[in-house]
């Protein structure tokens, strides 16, 4: 068995082949990855295999960028500046302004490479019970993560699906088995799968990862944070009992913390998140996104929150007015004189979560505005921050939605309260339609920047309405989905196209 990690077979989902070997978004750094000549069969080839499905992550297209600030731009939780330009036909849900053709080829080929790994676990020599165990469940969690992620994006949510069952809908292919020539890739033509039977391949990956893995360390998958990322996927799927089940086990893990007071705004400012049951890691100042496409970039035009003249990123996207209302957020001057951008920060109200926002610089020539400050440089190098991709917090939030959903409405408000006093809020006394809306809205505020927001108002099949800029997106607009890149519709006769593209 043979592991291609170079930019060759670029996509080999469903036989769709595509040479790429220009296209920087799929190499992998050469100390994360084996020679291409290089079979799986020492545990040193498994391991660095593996540790280059864990750096597809990092992919601008993937948790680099999009799946944040991408996702949110589509939602309603900010603007755009056109300090850079960058974000602004998503800000405004243009047709074809949506998940670029890098996700979808980034994260196959992340597919095909655990396939690989997993299909060559039978023939490693020298290798114990424990790492095989743990091979199998990172590689079946870090699958399903890429499985979950593509459906959620290309996919209708199965909690809200627009016509449901026509021709031109459906799931994503899903291939379990992985190739390693062009010939294994053309001749594999893979139709999309159904919506359902792409959640019970996910499900399948994540109850197996949660009876193989342990844990070591946030940064790689743990079986915490397999049941983590099983509520989220339940949450999506409508298993509303799996959900509060799943919670429950993670909270009861020794994976991640849930934090309070200064402590949350803390861990923010902190290489790995306190509250972090699974991040991506940038480990090197050479693993750096740069300046024009990371999250800090993305989001703020500060360098740090030491010297607010230092020139950092471009400040692309920033809250919007809803954003800003939630926490009280109006610029203050504090010092003296103005044209120092450290004599400026933000008037906050008693939402803890208020601290993680201030004033940008005017260092871009684009006037100072309110910007987030959950991505600034916390690694200790510039654009490369480490990414929560499951915090703790999400649970107490899944638990809550999911037991209102059940009818237990006496556990989901008590829930809800208690996460509230986890963020210095007072308790609210509601019920029906009234405590699901503030559910979800504290989901709202807890993941703004997040990138949860979008799938939020997806998966309850809610219009995405905007004042700023002036949008009204109902959720049968075909726009919702984004196009399945069209080289890979060209080359798979049985790989169907989204309506509208």
């Amino acid at each position: 068995m043979k592991f291609i990690n170079k930019a060759f077979l670029s996509l080999v989902l469903a036989g769709t082949f595509l040479v790429s070997s220009c296209d920087s978004l799929l190499q992998v750094d050469p100390r994360q990855s084996i020679d291409a000549n290089g079979a799986l069969n020492t545990p040193d080839a498994v391991d660095a295999a593996l540790n280059s499905v864990y750096a597809r992550l990092r992919s601008v297209r993937n948790y680099g960028r999009d799946l944040f600030a991408l996702a949110d731009a589509l939602a309603d939780v900010g603007q755009t500046t056109s300090n850079s330009g960058r974000l602004i036909g998503e800000n405004n849900n243009q047709p074809n302004a949506h998940f670029q053709a890098g996700f979808w080829q980034n994260s196959y080929f992340a597919i095909n490479e655990a396939n690989l790994i997993l299909d060559g676990l039978s023939g490693v020599q020298g290798a114990s019970a424990a790492q095989l165990a743990r091979w199998e469940g990172e590689a079946k969690f870090l699958r399903a993560l890429y499985y979950f992620d593509l459906v959620k994006v290309y996919s209708y949510i199965p909690t809200a699906i627009f016509q449901q069952g026509v021709t031109d809908e459906g799931g994503i292919p899903v291939v379990t088995e992985g190739v390693v020539t062009s010939s294994a890739a053309f001749s594999r033509q893979t139709p999309r799968s159904s919506i359902d039977q792409v959640y019970t391949q996910i499900y399948a990956d994540l109850e197996d990862a949660k009876r193989l893995l342990t844990s070591r360390g946030v940064q790689y998958a743990s079986s915490g944070a397999a049941s983590a990322l099983l509520s989220r996927v339940a949450l999506y799927r409508g298993d509303w009992a799996k959900v509060v089940a799943e919670s429950t086990t993670a909270l009861a893990s020794n994976v991640g913390s849930v934090l309070s007071g200064s402590a949350y705004v803390n861990g923010w400012r902190t290489p790995v998140n306190p509250e972090s049951m699974f991040e991506v890691r940038f480990a090197l100042a050479e693993e750096s996104i740069g300046v024009n496409e990371s999250l800090q970039s993305s989001y703020t035009a500060l360098l740090n929150l030491s010297n607010k003249n230092s020139q950092g990123g471009w400040g692309d996207f920033i809250p919007n007015a809803t954003v800003r209302g939630f926490f009280g957020l109006t610029q203050l001057q504090i010092g003296t004189p103005a044209t120092d951008n450290n004599n400026w920060d933000v008037t906050r109200n008693s939402d803890i979560r208020a601290q993680l926002y201030t004033t940008g610089n005017t260092v871009r020539g684009a006037g100072r505005q309110i910007e987030v400050t959950k991505f600034l440089s916390k690694s200790g190098f510039a654009y490369a921050d480490n990414v929560p991709v499951i915090r703790k917090s999400e649970m107490h939030l899944n638990r809550a939605e999911a037991n209102y959903r059940l009818g237990n409405a006496a556990d989901a408000l008590a829930e809800l309260n208690a996460f509230k006093a986890l963020r210095g809020l007072t308790a609210v006394n509601l019920s029906g339609q009234a405590l699901l809306d503030e559910i979800l809205l504290e989901r709202f505020k807890e993941f703004a920047f997040e990138g949860q927001r979008f799938f939020d108002l997806k998966r309850n099949g809610r219009a995405i309405v905007k004042t700023t800029p002036a949008v009204n997106l109902p959720f049968d607009d075909f726009k919702i989905l984004p196009p399945i890149p069209q080289r890979e519709v060209d080359g798979n006769p049985n790989l169907n196209q989204n309506r509208g593209y």
